[in-house]
């Protein structure tokens, strides 16, 4: 085994032996509390521009296959940190090993790390970036690349993810449309739109607004997606334009955007929220589901003075979890109500998509 190295930015090191491909790569690290579906972690969009340790031991097990996939041309991470890689999948669904894949889409994988003393590192200290490299093993040499690389609140990464065309995912006579603007859309999601009954339209991260309006949609979703929305003016200005001329709907980034054009205030978490076991309560019914999520950055919804109303918390920090407008039909939820992977507690949201497009 070749060794590798990853070090934070606070200078902290890790020793390992690399898998997949070998090279250097740069991210925010991040630590992900699935026991399975590394798969799906690997090719969500979100995950742009972060190097991901999975917190499960035992990672590589039951191998690749390309029905799991929640993105097209590959995994989207920047980066992947596991304690014990599996080289020999076993599972019937099974079409290659994990390590063959990072290696095609050439994305650097390290294990033999300890993981637990990292992610507990990363829960005090807060997620930060770091560098993964089986070509330069000084740590001084990499502690110093890592101080020089632009943090990843100020990258761009929707416009490297976000489709370049408009495309139509499905469409169906006699089915209401529904316009996703594709900031790092997951399949799982587009799937579930389709499940409910929408006809659904990709439009790229940048579509102005007016050329949405003129498709005359039903409803509009705004999409999960990579980085700090604090960014994205593009798609802020468009957001606005939208508010009460269509139904809105918003997923994860969406949700922050919906946020920021209502004039809101979006902060950081220390460590973010990854993984799919996060009890999260609506705060209308008492019920509470088992999520997925995938977010570093919150909706403050007391900045918003009073223009929505909160209708859901997460039980581990008290965060606010999604919210509702009280004029217009306008509602979005900060985890992932697609799972994929994760439990499908939350997918009615999708059903009160089909509610609210009514009104």
């Amino acid at each position: 085994m070749k060794k590798a190295i990853l070090v934070l930015k606070d200078g902290t090191v890790f020793e390992g032996f690399s898998f997949g491909s070998e090279g250097e790569s740069i991210g925010e690290v991040v630590f992900n509390t699935s026991i399975t579906g590394y798969q799906e972690i690997l090719t969500d969009p979100s995950y742009k521009g972060q190097i991901i340790v999975m917190t499960y031991t035992q990672i590589g097990n039951y191998g690749i296959n390309d029905e799991d996939i929640e993105s097209n041309g590959g995994p989207k991470v920047e980066g992947f940190v596991v304690r014990e890689y599996k080289d020999y999948p076993s599972n019937w669904r099974s079409e290659g090993s994990l390590g063959e894949y990072l290696k095609k889409f050439r994305i650097i994988g390290i294990q033999g790390i300890d993981t637990r003393a990292l992610t507990k590192h990363l829960r005090d200290r807060g997620a930060q970036m770091g560098i993964i490299s089986t070509e330069d093993l000084d740590p001084h040499s990499l502690h110093k690349k890592v101080l020089a690389h632009p943090d990843i609140s100020n990258i761009d990464h929707v416009s490297s993810v976000s489709s370049q065309n408009p495309t139509v995912y499905y469409f169906e006579e006699g089915n209401p449309l529904c316009v996703v603007y594709d900031f790092g859309v997951k399949m799982s999601i587009l799937r579930n739109l389709k499940r409910v009954g929408f006809s659904v339209y990709l439009v790229p991260a940048k579509t102005p607004a007016e050329a949405v309006l003129e498709m005359n949609p039903d409803c509009v979703l705004l999409s999960n997606g990579p980085g700090d929305p604090r960014i994205l003016n593009y798609a802020v200005e468009n957001v606005k334009k939208l508010i009460g001329k269509k139904p809105l709907f918003g997923i994860c980034l969406g949700h922050q955007l919906i946020g920021l054009a209502l004039g809101g205030r979006i902060y950081k978490l220390k460590f973010g929220h990854h993984g799919g076991n996060h009890p999260v309560k609506d705060l209308k019914t008492g019920k509470i589901a088992i999520t997925a999520q995938n977010h570093n950055y919150c909706v403050d919804i007391k900045s918003l003075n009073g223009q929505v109303r909160l209708t859901h918390k997460n039980l581990y920090d008290g965060t606010e979890e999604g919210m509702e407008h009280v004029e217009y039909p306008i509602f979005s939820v900060q985890y992932h109500p697609e799972a994929g992977p994760g439990p499908n507690d939350a997918l009615d949201f999708f059903e009160k998509i089909c509610q609210k497009e009514k009104i």
